[in-house]
């Protein structure tokens, strides 16, 4: 039941409680207290709205970040991603395998405010040894939501 819930609000976050509780087959009071124990319990951690910013006057840069650093000894990768998570301007950091140790998300407002932040944020901490830095120049999809849709021709067709 949980993971049906969560499925459910994780494509939809706004979703009234009405379907939901219609969906899942349950009363709406059942389907509310479900959802406030899976807050209390950390389970559901946020509901966020997925803006497609270059429909904006908005100007922003999105940038993937590569981090490879030198694990602490009995804490491995925590506090450096706590530390670097920590920033502002960072939205997400995970643990990755690969030739990489860390991937950090982050916007800024010019390709400068990211490049700096890379140089003189994060390549300066302890245990950083490298990074290596790529730009998003488009977004087609994004948390399972496309975003660029395909661009339909709409010219007549004329044969002879």
């Amino acid at each position: 039941m949980r993971e049906q819930i969560l499925s459910i609000i994780e494509k939809n976050s706004r979703i009234d409680m009405k379907e939901l509780a219609v969906l899942m087959g349950m009363e709406e009071i059942d389907v509310a207290n479900e959802l406030a124990a899976m807050e209390a319990e950390g389970i559901i951690c946020g509901y966020h709205t997925l803006v497609d910013w270059s429909k904006t006057s908005n100007e922003k840069v999105s940038a993937l970040i590569e981090v490879r650093v030198t694990p602490q000894r009995g804490q491995g990768f925590d506090n450096i991603a706590e530390r670097i998570y920590k920033y502002p301007e960072v939205n997400a950091v995970y643990l990755i395998s690969g030739g990489f140790d860390l991937l950090v998300t982050l916007e800024g407002k010019s390709l400068k405010e990211v490049s700096t932040f890379v140089s003189e944020k994060l390549s300066t901490l302890d245990s950083v040894l490298s990074t290596a830095t790529h730009f998003i120049l488009k977004k087609y999809k994004d948390h399972g939501t496309i975003l660029a849709k395909n661009h339909t021709d709409e010219r007549e067709i004329i044969t002879p």
